[in-house]
C-alpha cells in the first residue's frame, strides 16, 4: 500500500497576532496524518508580535507535524493609514508584494512534497478533512468556498470564471466541483508538480493574451492568486473549485 501524499501547508503573514490562536486550533484539528503534513511561514514588514508568537510555536509544531519551519523576509511595503486593504488605489502594489511573498515562501519551503496547500492565516474555521475532501476530486488545483457566514456570500472573490462575472457562490447549484478561471489563495490546493513545472504567483500583470482575463481589468492582466489562475491556463492546468465546500474567514 502507497504512503499518503504528503503535504505542505503554507501561511505567508503580516500583522497577523490576533488570528494566529484560531489558526493554530484548526491545525491542530485537521484529521489528515499529521506526519504527513509540513508547515511554513513566511512574515513580512509586522508591526505586532507576529514573528514571535509564531517562533514560540514551531517546536509544539515541530512535535506534532513533520517538520515546521518559519522565515523572516521584509518588502518594506504598508498601507497608507486610514485606507482599507481593499481600497482600489493600493491593489496593485498590495499584491504584487503579496505574491513576491508567496513565491519567497514557496521556493523556500517545498521540499519533497506532493501538494502545496496555501492557507491564510485569517481563516478561522473549516473542516477537519478538507485535505482529504479536496484531494478526493483528484485535480490539480483546488479551491473551496471561502465565507464569512455559512452559506452566504463569497468572500473571496479572486475565485472566478466567466471574466470575474461567476464566483462560487453563484456556482452552488452547478455541483460539487466547478470550473475556474482564476483562484484566490484563501486556502488553495496546488500539486506541487506544477509549481515545480514553473507555476508562480506573478507579481506583474500577467495573460494579457488570455482570452480569460476580466474584461474591464485597466491592471491589462491578472496579479498574484489571479495572475496564478490565468498562468495554470497557459500551461493547460484546470482550475476547480468546490461551491459546497466552505471555510469561513474571519469579519472584517
Amino acid at each position: 500500500m502507497s504512503a499518503l501524499p504528503k503535504i505542505l501547508i503554507l501561511t505567508p503573514v503580516k500583522n497577523a497576532e490576533a488570528f494566529l490562536d484560531s489558526y493554530f486550533q484548526q491545525l491542530y484539528k485537521l484529521t489528515y496524518p499529521a506526519k504527513q503534513i509540513s508547515i511554513g511561514f513566511l512574515e513580512s514588514d509586522s508591526a505586532d508580535g507576529t514573528y514571535a508568537i509564531l517562533e514560540k510555536n514551531l517546536a509544539g509544531l515541530n512535535e506534532r507535524f513533520n517538520r515546521a519551519t518559519l522565515w523572516k523576509k521584509d518588502f518594506s511595503y504598508y498601507i497608507p493609514a486610514g485606507m482599507p486593504r481593499w481600497a482600489n488605489e493600493i491593489q496593485v502594489s498590495r499584491r504584487i508584494t503579496l505574491a513576491k511573498s508567496r513565491n519567497h515562501l514557496l521556493f523556500r519551503a517545498l521540499e519533497d512534497e506532493d501538494w502545496v496547500m496555501w492557507l491564510d492565516a485569517d481563516v478561522i474555521e473549516y473542516p477537519a478533512d478538507v485535505i482529504q475532501r479536496m484531494l478526493a476530486t483528484g485535480k490539480d488545483i483546488v479551491h473551496p468556498n471561502c465565507v464569512r457566514e455559512y452559506g452566504g456570500s463569497s468572500y473571496d472573490l479572486n475565485a472566478w470564471s466567466e471574466h470575474g462575472s461567476l464566483h462560487l457562490d453563484d456556482l452552488r447549484r452547478a455541483g460539487e466541483l466547478v470550473e475556474l478561471d482564476s483562484v484566490g489563495g484563501t486556502m488553495l490546493l496546488v500539486r506541487a508538480d506544477v509549481h515545480r513545472d514553473g507555476l508562480i504567483f506573478p507579481p506583474f500583470p500577467y495573460g494579457l493574451r488570455n482570452p480569460k482575463i476580466r474584461k474591464n481589468n485597466h491592471w491589462k492582466g491578472e496579479i498574484e492568486t489571479e495572475g496564478l489562475g490565468i498562468m495554470a491556463s497557459d500551461m493547460n492546468v484546470q482550475c476547480w473549485g468546490m461551491p459546497r465546500l466552505e471555510i469561513k474567514h474571519r469579519n472584517d
